[in-house]
């Protein structure tokens, strides 16, 4: 009878709460059926014999000390109560027969439902975390995001706030694509595309002449700063009004920890979180360009001159890899931001997002993304259901 007891009181929960509109609709009416006096007198019975049941039950439990003794108090615990069994099997009887007029389905209520679609949605995260342990990353910030599921696989200092490098360049390529801008238009390298704040190496020069379609495709694959810096200068407003544009997208993508204070990512004064990069790349996959230019594996420039073509090859060796399936890539570095990764991929046939940040190792960045895809492979393998999701 005390599972009884345990059954009424999770049904009750269920069907009170599922039935609380209807409730206050009956309480209104003057003249009630004898379904509806009879759903209310079985509510207050079942309540209150629910209250003593669960009053009596801690006030047991509170008895129990947790000794040699423990298996004989629980069956004194599960003693029944005769004088209340009567009852609890009437108010058990009484909610059977009102459970149609409660709107109660038989093969599944609203709340099992809801549990259902949680399990379903969880399944990839509970098949990873239980048949495979995380390798241990070499990058201080990670992020493995599950598209499907919209919840993340794996997070480390996924708040933390640091710079983002050539991440950056996302975020200028969209901004420039928003714009409409003719790719056709020939824009050429000037001094003022040269960074004063850091001099890097480039295989641009100034006076180079490319339109505005390979430069966009020489920051995306090849992360080359001049190129970035000459999309920024040639946006409509020039510099500031492209960084003030990628602000205003950042607030409308909700990346309210970023912040971007130079086109390329050469400034630290670039900053944002894991969890905000997610985001990023969720809206630069929309962009068919930067799908196409970021896992390019090389580009051609003649240079005009005679000379042969400059060849630019893409800085994440892995888009040439056939063992991976990359939608996106952007890679970064700056002294103070570390190597940075960021990835759509697929792995076992399941969309994911892959952030990586601050690693320190020359190779360390991809040698992590590649643990994150073994650590989700051998998932698949050993749960028998990630290849299903």
């Amino acid at each position: 009878m005390r599972n009884k007891l345990i059954t009424l009181l999770l049904l009750s929960h269920t069907l009170f709460a599922f039935a609380a509109d209807n409730d206050m609709n009956l309480s209104v009416q003057n003249d009630r059926s004898p379904v509806a006096q009879n759903d209310s007198i079985a509510r207050t019975e079942l309540l209150s014999i629910i209250d003593a049941g669960m009053y009596e039950q801690s006030e047991e439990h509170d008895d129990v000390e947790v000794d040699e003794n423990e298996q004989s108090d629980e069956l004194a615990i599960a003693e029944p109560q005769p004088a209340r069994d009567a009852k609890t099997s009437k108010a058990y009887d009484d909610l059977l027969k009102i459970m149609p007029q409660l709107g109660y389905s038989s093969s599944k209520s609203r709340q099992a439902e809801d549990l259902e679609h949680a399990q379903k949605t969880n399944e990839l995260d509970n098949v990873v975390m239980k048949f495979a342990a995380m390798p241990r990353m070499r990058s201080s910030i990670v992020l493995i995001y599950d598209e499907n599921g919209n919840q993340p696989l794996h997070s480390k200092n996924s708040d933390v706030i640091a710079p983002i490098a050539s991440i950056t360049k996302l975020m200028t390529a969209m901004v420039v694509l928003d714009a409409k801008l003719p790719l056709d238009e020939e824009i050429s390298i000037v001094p003022q595309d040269i960074s004063k704040e850091k001099r890097t190496r480039s295989r641009t020069r100034t006076g180079m002449t490319l339109t505005r379609g390979e430069l966009l495709k020489l920051a995306l694959m090849s992360s080359d700063n001049l190129s970035a810096a000459a999309l920024a200068r040639t946006y409509p407003g020039g510099t500031e009004a492209a960084l003030m544009q990628m602000n205003i997208k950042a607030r409308e993508l909700d990346m309210h920890s970023s912040r971007f204070t130079d086109p390329t990512g050469l400034s630290s004064g670039n900053v944002s979180t894991a969890n905000d990069l997610v985001k990023m790349v969720r809206a630069a996959k929309g962009y068919e360009l930067i799908h196409e230019f970021s896992i390019a594996t090389s580009h051609y420039v003649e240079r005009g001159d005679g000379r042969r073509p400059v060849r630019f090859g893409n800085t994440n060796p892995l888009v040439k890899s056939s063992s991976w399936n990359i939608g996106l890539s952007k890679t970064g570095y700056i002294k103070e931001a570390g190597r940075c990764l960021v990835m759509e991929a697929k792995i076992s046939e399941h969309p994911v997002i892959i952030v990586l940040l601050d690693s320190w190792g020359k190779n360390s960045r991809v040698g992590d993304a590649n643990r994150v895809k073994k650590w989700m492979e051998n998932a698949r393998v050993k749960g028998s259901g990630l290849k299903s999701m």
